[in-house]
């Protein structure tokens, strides 16, 4: 009988552990920290971090946890590394635990594309400053160029006869982006949404479209640091909002809402310096949509810079806070995936064109065209190779042009 309770009383024990959370909120807190100041390699290394620390070392979360998160990030607008990061303080701490951890991925390369922005601001005009940007904007283009090619693959499929054929339509989506983007030099959302239904009707009409009957409703002084008007802070929250609403799984999937808006709509960026900005991206860790945060302060200072962040942010710290109790039975629905397969697609369309676009202006001469090439044939065969070393060899090669 003794036994008999003591074995209860072990496995009620065991019961306990095994329900405890195995992290406390510092612990969640102190790790995203660490991986915004010091996670290199863009959205998909940044995922690929979170999966090898959290779920196969420390054991934090378990492999359906993570893959519910991970199919969240990707299925709901919002750059896709921070968008996972947020959805996992969720878990289990809630809305304390998604806005701390989402402040504290964040943070850190906002704090750095500050320190850039002051430094490219008070040097900018200077030919050693010049000379760098001359092979960083040309690698930068040869990143993005790979980006998108793996973009492409993911999202759409395999470029082969049979992939192809049976995702047709897909293509045919994304080539619609891509023209429209190089012929209005702009994004156009409604061509988005309109992919978006297309497809969802094509793939999987919802039930309400099927019974009409039961259809329900839906829906510093010399750095610029405090230079900036108040009209002009109003045009950035609006804009940056709007971007950061429409980015599907990749944070380079907001190039051609930013190339639109901050050099052709507001001209509040020149061509090279929107280049430059898309570089600084690349050369820090964490998220690289945190290139809103050197646009914003290039704009209007460190309150520019404040509100693009929190702009940009905010939408996809609220579709996962919002989406994530019930994630679980939205996952399965497949109009919704449909839909967001649709819009998926012309938007790695648009990144597409805007690549092309950027392209044309910042590759001007023999030597950028040939850093723009071999930066694409390295990120290919080196496969250790991290964009950050790629930008450095750059910044190198442009001073030693520059030089002669």
């Amino acid at each position: 009988m003794e036994s008999e309770t003591k074995t209860v009383e072990m496995n009620k024990a065991e019961n306990t552990v095994s329900t405890s959370i195995p992290y406390s909120l510092k612990d969640l807190i102190l790790y995203f920290l660490k991986l915004g100041t010091w996670g290199f390699g863009g959205p998909v290394a940044l995922v690929g971090y979170m999966q090898r620390d959290l779920v196969e070392q420390k054991k934090w979360l378990t492999e359906e946890e993570y893959k519910e998160g991970l199919a969240l990030a990707q299925l709901a607008p919002g750059p896709l590394a921070a968008q996972l990061g947020i959805y996992i303080g969720f878990v289990h701490y809630r809305l304390l635990g998604a806005t701390l951890v989402g402040l504290a991925f964040v943070l850190p390369s906002f704090i750095m594309v500050l320190l850039l922005g002051m430094a490219y601001k008070l040097y900018s005009g200077l030919p050693w400053m010049q000379a760098v940007f001359y092979g960083v904007g040309a690698a930068v283009i040869g990143i993005i160029s790979m980006s998108v090619y793996k973009l492409t693959i993911k999202s759409i499929s395999k470029l082969n006869a049979e992939a192809v054929k049976s995702n047709w339509l897909l293509w045919v989506f994304y080539l619609a982006g891509v023209i429209v983007t190089v012929i209005t030099q702009r994004e156009e959302v409604l061509l988005f949404i309109g992919t978006g239904l297309i497809y969802m009707l094509v793939k999987a009409p919802p039930q309400w479209i099927k019974k009409p009957a039961t259809a329900q409703s839906i829906l510093l002084a010399g750095i610029g640091f405090w230079e900036y008007s108040d009209d002009t802070l109003i045009k950035i929250g609006l804009f940056f909002a709007k971007a950061g609403a429409f980015v599907f799984g990749s944070g380079l999937a907001i190039v051609p809402f930013l190339h639109a808006g901050v050099v052709q709509e507001y001209k509040w960026l020149t061509e090279a310096e929107f280049v430059d900005s898309v570089a600084v991206a690349m050369i820090t860790p964490g998220p690289v949509v945190i290139t809103v945060g050197f646009i914003g302060y290039l704009v209007g200072g460190f309150p520019g810079a404040s509100v693009a962040a929190a702009a940009t942010f905010l939408p996809c710290f609220l579709f996962t806070v919002i989406l994530a109790p019930s994630f679980k039975k939205i996952a399965k629905n497949r109009s919704i995936k449909a839909f967001v397969d649709g819009i998926t697609a012309s938007v790695v369309g648009a990144l597409a064109g805007s690549v092309i676009i950027i392209g044309t202006r910042s590759i001007f001469d023999i030597p950028t065209a040939l850093l723009a090439i071999v930066t694409v044939f390295a990120l290919i065969y080196i496969k250790k190779l991290q964009e950050p070393h790629v930008i450095l060899v750059a910044a190198i090669i442009g001073v030693i042009i520059k030089s002669f």
